[in-house]
């Protein structure tokens, strides 16, 4: 149980730096919401890394490029998760709030990025 608090701290972290990230840019750049959205999802990803390998699980016995990626292809997969469910929801059930929506889906993408970095980026 203390492992999953750390992890929601993490996100929240993650969450922080990701829509900080993305302000910056869209008032001090003329890159647009699509490409100052990529770099803020990196950068809070880069940082999620960093402190779920610090703070949460601890390094991997693989190597950091490796565990990078891995970790990589979770969060682009959770992501994926998160929006599949969220539109599944909202197309299933058109009277669906969609903050509500935004929560199950929200919750579903964190299970799962959970079990993905805990069994496969950081299992020893």
């Amino acid at each position: 149980m203390a492992k999953l608090l750390r992890f929601g701290i993490v996100g929240s972290v993650g969450f922080l730096v990701d829509a900080g990230i993305l302000a910056l840019l869209l008032g001090f750049t003329p890159l647009g919401p699509f490409i100052s959205r990529a770099i803020a999802i990196a950068l809070a990803m880069m940082a999620t890394w960093y402190l779920n390998r610090r703070f949460t699980f601890g390094a991997s016995r693989h190597s950091i490029v490796r565990e990078g990626f891995r970790y990589g292809s979770v969060g682009l997969t959770s992501a994926l998760v998160n929006y599949l469910v969220y539109s599944a929801l909202l197309i299933l059930f058109p009277t669906l709030q969609p903050l509500a929506a935004l929560v199950v889906s929200s919750t579903a993408a964190m299970a799962f990025s959970f079990f993905g970095y805990s069994r496969f980026v950081f299992r020893r």
